[in-house]
């Protein structure tokens, strides 16, 4: 039976007006090999006609007013239908309401924006009037992981447009959005995208490793992996990418023994399954090429496994430490 691929990442879009952004990420996720579907579109204004194309498009949709409603109650009512969808990125796509800081923290991370300007030049609005104004060669147009400050969450991509001499900022905008289409999906694939590629999850699990004490990288058998240092260091994880023909990319580590490999495996199937070679041994498979990733507790793993082989001396002191 053929595999059906890594799973998709679930991606919410807010908007208020025509949905033309959206429209963008939407047929881009039909692509063959988009890393992201859209499972709901949301709306402060029930008439926006964005909502008619999502729902054309077999897309689950929800609206609610925000006149006469306090800032915070109408963050909470979308904010909870959005997490009902299950989504676990939000894409603003014309969305035209300031959203509080309180909400920004609650999708940390996992929110992005596009902007019609370079970022970081000209924040907020009129960005392309005050482009031509400041005799600016390019306009265009930014991609950014949204945080409390306007436009000022990190960079994803940018995309410049050559502003002509007759410009107007009618105009420059009619291009700048044409680029918008093409940046905005490319970049939310990537971005939620990395998720599920060896590169990304393998950097997370050493920059974990490496922050145990006297940690070292080292290959094992062409694998990476991480060991405690010193000549007589012992590893005390490796990371894994669909060897030995397994579907899984994973980050193994020590358990008590096979007991409770089995144990983990049978009760978590889609977090932890028993590599080959190694889960005889006692050591199993932490799958991270799926949704909903812990990073808390693949840290937690990592620390008990390098407990389990680090000398002593140092584990004396963590031991102390964790006392007070």
């Amino acid at each position: 039976m053929p595999s059906a691929g890594p799973a998709k990442a679930k991606l919410a879009c807010l908007l208020s007006g025509n949905g033309t952004t959206m429209s963008a990420l939407l047929f881009q996720s039909r692509l063959p090999d988009c890393p992201y579907e859209i499972v709901f579109v949301a709306s402060n204004n029930p008439d926006a006609p964005g909502l008619k194309i999502a729902a054309a498009e077999g897309i689950a949709t929800f609206a609610h007013d925000h006149h006469g409603m306090d800032r915070r109650a109408h963050e909470e009512i979308m904010d909870a239908a959005l997490r009902e969808s299950g989504a676990e990125y939000l894409a603003l796509c014309g969305y035209m309401r300031i959203l509080t800081a309180d909400f920004v923290a609650g999708w940390e991370g996992r929110m992005v924006n596009t902007h019609p300007s370079l970022l970081p030049k000209f924040k907020g609005l009129d960005t392309h009037q005050r482009a031509i104004d400041a005799g600016e060669q390019f306009g265009g147009c930014s991609v950014h992981v949204v945080t409390p400050e306007l436009d000022g969450g990190p960079l994803l991509g940018q995309l410049p447009v050559a502003i002509l001499p007759n410009d107007t900022a009618d105009s420059l905008q009619h291009r700048v959005i044409l680029a918008e289409y093409q940046l905005y999906p490319r970049m939310v694939a990537d971005y939620v995208g990395r998720q599920y590629r060896a590169d990304w999850l393998q950097q997370r699990v050493h920059d974990l490793a490496m922050a145990l004490p006297e940690a070292e990288p080292r290959e094992s058998h062409g694998s990476p992996g991480w060991r405690t240092g010193g000549k007589s260091g012992k590893f005390f994880a490796y990371f894994n990418d669909q060897h030995h023909g397994s579907e899984h990319i994973c980050v193994m580590v020590k358990t008590s023994g096979l007991d409770e490999v089995e144990g983990l495996v049978e009760t978590a199937p889609e977090t932890y399954f028993k590599p080959a070679y190694y889960g005889a041994s006692g050591w199993v498979g932490v799958i991270l090429n799926r949704p909903g990733v812990d990073w808390d507790m693949v840290a937690e793993w990592l620390n008990r496994s390098w407990r389990s082989v680090a000398p002593a001396r140092l584990t004396r002191l963590l031991d102390v430490a964790d006392q007070f």
